[in-house]
């Protein structure tokens, strides 16, 4: 018998292709929108609602508040004895995963970069990013 996993979804790999959603396909999965997140980088409406739109083509719920409980929660719900998502640069999603890991297994999967580059990217404004990663994006880096 397979463990029971869940699929914890966040903001660094809304795509369908996002290796935890192909790897463990028809397994429940959960995007949490992070209200200390939300609140402490005031993210734009544009981009909340660009997050949604492209969450809309996932299959995943969506839930709000606390990241690191409301996962526990959802796989508390469905018997999951193992939690799997993909990794992260972001330091947030590095201690979400640790408080996570203390009640239930994290398994970690890797996401192919965009771009190949060693440098510092601002990640909190897509505009900053995007003027740095579109010259290595299209070969030009």
């Amino acid at each position: 018998m397979a463990d029971k996993v869940v699929i914890w979804v966040h903001g660094d790999c809304l795509a369908p292709n996002n290796p935890a959603l192909t790897a463990y396909e028809g397994s429940p999965a959960l995007f949490v929108w992070d209200d200390a997140l939300l609140e402490s980088w005031q993210i734009s409406l544009k981009r909340i609602v660009f997050m949604y739109e492209c969450l809309l083509e996932l299959p995943v719920i969506i839930r709000r508040g606390d990241v690191a409980a409301e996962v526990l929660a959802f796989a508390k719900e469905h018997g999951a004895v193992k939690v799997a998502t993909v990794t992260s640069p972001s330091p947030r999603f590095k201690v979400i995963a640790a408080e996570i890991e203390k009640a239930i297994e994290v398994e970690l999967w890797e996401v192919e970069p965009l771009v190949d580059y060693d440098g510092e990217l601002d990640t909190k404004r897509f505009s900053r990013y995007w003027a740095v990663a579109k010259e290595f994006a299209f070969g030009r880096g």
